[in-house]
């Protein structure tokens, strides 16, 4: 009979023939929260249920590198802390140190408990990661060891463990670590940089079960009278979802090629969060996740569970929607011919949002010339539209996105490539649990340009509402997965690594036309126009692109922005124009906070409207993306509706001119 571990079962009981009754979603059990210390008190609200249905907290300062990584946990309880860059036993923090109280949205945090292991240095910079104890997820469990070669443990995971990683907490040994794809019969140490070796001394040469798991008589997972915790992860094993079959965590292996054209390695699902290790070789394991930073050709910001250095980054990992794929030689990562073991978590959220505000918000701001924090009110940002207000400063719209990376800018009223602005600092980093970082840019693209006032749209990705893709072309007839889990009904795509133009798909003018953002003109839909879209609308799970160059010339690099629309949260419209005023009924309740529109059959801007500048009975200020004119403020084209919004012909927009026709983008 298997020994019966201690573990926090209340997560498991919402199974029931193997379908979730109530759904599941990674955005509920796995958080990256980023914070700064404060040197006192304060508290971490990620939404993960903690004292409720318990968990894993893992914290490293990023900016420290002599500040060790603190594992803490519910089931031996706050203040019970491990470090996986040590083999130390657990050490006690007292009252007031460390966690102090693990809460129904994630912990409160105290002084630290020591110089090493800190959790709340003040001014220092800290990622949090947690794990909530869900079945098909993770599961944390303690034991007693008894010395016996062949005894097995217990646990709550509701599927085959894909990753174990046990720890003697009573005497110092080493992280041993179980991987499904080095077997029952290697090993390897999370606080080592070792390569994996062979012995039968930790898995008894016994692969795990859905209900237990094997262990050998050595010290480290099995000395008689110890005590251990171990740490789950489940494989593959469905459980989240509206259906109850989706995937949100893989633990698997990849043989490397030294190139940096590395490797594909195909999950299902966008990562958020992956931990790696050369397998082969002494190497560091490795930490990289979206909040920090993995993004696509850029620098991926790095932490190595075995060491306690600072934060540090490089070209390492491009994240695509079905999975990532290896883009350095670095041995950590792709040595030719070695074996490297993975944990990757999906990236969330994976629930449709039924709030525009959880998705959108659009700030005004004043430029102060110096470095400085935007604070959006939404987490994360994923995509910023951001442009000056003010009359005859000449800039233009400029567009950054989480997934490309900070410091690489777009700007919509021009075909240029993309500008790597790191030497001109602008969007300097979206390391920002609730908004982002801008520089100290006084001139070149100015986008914090003392005294200038700017407005800021912030969007977050989110099922049915927004999606952003990066791909590389290959000028041949292709489908491109996405993850908007909606079809598509406005897609804007921005070749990045060559000059060429804004290609926009809208459902309304159909596979066979495009229009372009960066001009006034028309829906183009004249002979040849199908090559864009390969003459196919988009699905729910991928889109189609042509022989056009605009959006698939071969070895260029694109960006695509894709919008849906969300019930209660977004429209993607059209109208044809009466001459005067009409309702455009959105389905809201409480009025559009965000307005695009574009007429299609004639010439015309694509002007936008917002209430942080003001959607009101009269005047309403407009700006538009194909230019770098200043916001005009002296037309009543739109007005407030709770239904959506009133749109009025006047002559300086003539978004309502009888007969025309128009298409739009708006927001809750």
């Amino acid at each position: 009979m298997p020994l019966q571990a201690t573990s926090g079962a209340a997560s498991y009981d919402a199974f029931g023939g193997g379908v979730p009754v109530v759904p599941n979603y990674i955005e509920e059990v796995f958080s990256t929260y980023l914070y700064t210390g404060n040197g006192s008190t304060q508290t971490i609200t990620n939404g993960i249920d903690l004292s409720g249905k318990g968990g894993l907290t893992w914290i490293k300062s990023r900016s420290s590198g002599s500040e060790y990584h603190v594992l803490q946990d519910t089931v031996r309880g706050r203040g019970n802390v491990l470090s996986s860059n040590t083999s130390d036993q657990s050490f006690s923090s007292s009252a007031g140190e460390s966690i102090t109280t693990y809460n129904s949205t994630g912990f409160s945090l105290g002084t630290n408990r020591s110089a090493t292991q800190a959790v709340n240095t003040n001014s220092a910079t800290y990622v949090s990661w947690t794990f909530r104890e869900q079945a098909k997820f993770f599961d944390v469990l303690t034991y007693t060891g008894n010395g016996t070669a062949g005894r097995t443990v217990a646990h709550n995971l509701g599927s085959v463990p894909g990753c174990i990683i046990v720890k003697r907490t009573d005497d110092a040994d080493g992280w041993a670590v179980y991987h499904r794809s080095l077997g029952a019969t290697k090993y390897i140490f999370l606080d080592q940089s070792n390569a994996s070796g062979t012995y039968s001394g930790y898995w008894n040469n016994t692969e795990p079960t859905s209900s237990v798991f094997s262990l050998g008589n050595d010290a480290a997972v099995n000395a008689s009278g110890a005590t251990y915790v171990a740490y789950l992860f489940a494989h593959d094993a469905g459980g989240f979802g509206l259906t109850g079959t989706d995937n949100v965590i893989s633990c698997g292996s990849y043989t490397g090629n030294g190139s940096t054209t590395g490797p594909v390695v195909t999950l299902g699902y966008e990562p958020q969060w992956i931990m790696l290790k050369n397998a082969s070789a002494t190497t560091d394991w490795v930490i990289l996740d979206t909040m920090r930073g993995l993004v696509v050709g850029g620098t991926d910001r790095e932490l190595n569970p075995n060491q306690s250095g600072a934060e540090s980054g490089a070209v390492y990992i491009t994240p695509t929607a079905t999975g990532f794929q290896l883009n350095t030689t670095n041995g950590a990562y792709n040595a030719s011919g070695n074996t490297f073991i993975y944990v990757a978590i999906r990236r969330g959220p994976m629930k449709v949002p039924t709030s525009g505000t959880s998705v959108f918000s659009a700030v005004s701001r004043t430029g102060t010339s110096a470095n400085a924090t935007v604070s959006a009110s939404i987490s994360p940002v994923d995509m910023v539209l951001e442009t000056a207000r003010d009359a005859n400063f000449g800039t233009a719209p400029n567009a950054f996105d989480r997934l490309r990376g900070a410091n690489r800018l777009l700007i919509t009223s021009t075909t240029g490539a993309e500008v790597n602005t790191t030497s001109t600092p602008t969007l300097t980093g979206f390391d920002v649990q609730n908004g982002y970082t801008v520089g100290n840019d006084s001139g070149g693209y100015a986008i914090n340009y003392s005294p200038y006032i700017f407005i800021n749209w912030n969007f977050k990705r989110a099922p049915s509402f927004m999606d952003v893709v990066c791909y590389t072309g290959t000028y041949t007839n292709r489908t491109i997965s996405h993850n908007l889990q909606a079809v598509p009904e406005l897609m804007i795509i921005k070749q990045r690594s060559t000059s060429n133009a804004w290609s926009v798909y809208s459902a309304t003018v159909g596979p066979t036309g495009v229009m372009y953002l960066n001009t006034t003109g028309a829906a183009d839909t004249s002979a040849g126009r199908g090559a864009y879209w390969n003459s196919t609308n988009p699905t729910a799970s991928v889109f189609s692109v042509g022989q056009d160059g605009d959006v698939n010339n071969s070895g260029d690099t694109y960006v695509n922005y894709l919008f849906a629309t969300c019930a209660g949260v977004s429209k993607v419209f059209s109208y044809t124009g009466n001459g005067s005023s009409q309702t455009i009924n959105c389905g809201f309740t409480g009025g559009a906070r965000f307005v695009l529109i574009k007429r299609t059959d004639s010439t015309g801007d694509w002007y936008v409207w917002d209430t942080a500048r003001g959607i009101v009975a009269g005047n309403d200020p407009h700006l538009s993306l194909n230019t770098t004119a200043a916001e005009v403020t002296s037309n009543d084209t739109i007005d407030t509706d709770s239904t959506g919004f009133v749109v009025n012909q006047v002559s300086a927009t003539n978004v309502n001119v009888s007969s025309a026709t128009y298409i739009g983008l708006a927001i809750a």
